[in-house]
This record gives structure tokens, sequence and C-alpha cells, in this order.
């Protein structure tokens, strides 16, 4: 298994959420929807322009921007 970045994963992917890093404010905020150590979280889409990333988790969708995503770390299989 490898730990890499939510944001630096290609759409398909799938990964188990490991930890959150960043303020306060926004780990709150992302575990608040849903995004807590544990949760699988797969990529759908990326925008174009690399900023939303479209994910799906406990059956709903989920946006963030590409700076949020930096600070979800989560375990792939490699």
């Amino acid at each position: 298994m490898t730990k890499v970045s939510l944001g630096k994963l290609r759409p398909g992917s799938v990964g188990r959420v490991e930890s959150i890093t960043g303020e306060s404010s926004i780990r709150r905020r992302l575990r608040e929807m849903g995004v807590i150590a544990g949760q699988e979280i797969k990529v759908v889409r990326v925008a174009p322009l690399g900023d939303p990333i479209d994910v799906e988790l406990m059956g709903y969708h989920l946006s963030l921007r590409r700076a949020e995503a930096a600070g979800v770390l989560v375990e792939v299989e490699s």
C-alpha cells in the first residue's frame, strides 16, 4: 500500500483516507462532510484546469479544491 495526497490521484483511483492535514477549520469542515480516517474515497473526475476535484464517498459526490485535496492523505494499492 502506498500513501499519497488525494490531489495527486487520477480519476478512477480508489483509496482509504489515512489522515487530514492543514488548517483546523478546513480539517473540521472535511470531517463534517464525511472525509474521516478509514473511509473509502474515489476520485470521479478532475476539472480540465485541475480545480475542483470530484470525489465520491459514502454514496455521495463532493467537490474539493485542489488545495483541500492536497491535505488529505490516502492509502492506495500500488
